[in-house]
């Protein structure tokens, strides 16, 4: 009873959660309805017996992807203006878009009340015990038969982060660049000087 209860109340929470998403007219307050949706699915994830699944939810969506969703749309100059010029010019082509979503979730449907697809029938050999974890065999999965994936994507990841951090520290055309020794090699007397600036003068650059 008290999982039905818990299950009802995340699912409720995430369809208002995602609908407000979608309705707020402030985007710092739609990137905060998201991180609750976020929340609320990693407990929708723990009912079901994924704390894998949740613990992503948790770090990665939110912890990383919303909140830098967050500081990007705070920091961003947004013009509303410009929002709703582009929202009225593109309403032919979002039309277009939720009709194809509609007849794909009505072949959706009728697929399934067809029946389910027979791919085979399971021997049973690849099952894991009632008694492991669900982490300890996802890691057992990831770092023995899909190891050789598993590093490939960490080394693309990594190719990746380095190609941004060399993009972000390109100098820039007509400006100096930050000489190290130079700054470690100043006095302190030479960075700051005392004036006793006369009444009624301007200050002396």
């Amino acid at each position: 009873m008290t999982q039905l209860i818990a299950f009802y109340l995340f699912a409720a929470i995430v369809i208002a959660s995602a609908a407000m998403v979608i309705f707020a007219r402030n985007p710092v307050h739609s990137v905060m309805w998201l991180i609750l949706a976020f929340f609320n699915a990693a407990g929708l994830m723990i009912l079901v017996g994924a704390e894998f699944i949740a613990m992503l939810l948790v770090i990665v969506y939110v912890g990383a992807v919303a909140v830098l969703f967050l500081f990007v749309v705070m920091m961003l100059d947004i013009d509303f203006a410009e929002l709703r010029a582009g929202f009225v010019k593109n309403v032919p082509l979002g039309l277009l878009l939720a009709f194809i979503l509609v007849c794909e979730l009505v072949l959706g449907i009728g697929a399934y009340r067809a029946g389910t697809v027979e791919l085979g029938v399971a021997d049973g050999k690849a099952a894991i015990s009632n008694v492991t974890p669900n982490i300890e065999a996802i890691g057992n999965l990831l770092y023995t038969k899909y190891i050789f994936l598993f590093e490939t994507a960490g080394l693309i990841l990594l190719v990746a982060m380095i190609g941004a951090i060399v993009l972000t520290h390109r100098p820039s055309h007509g400006t100096r660049g930050q000489n190290i020794s130079r700054q470690n090699q100043r006095r302190p007397q030479d960075a700051v000087r005392k004036i006793q600036q006369p009444v009624g003068q301007g200050v002396e650059l």
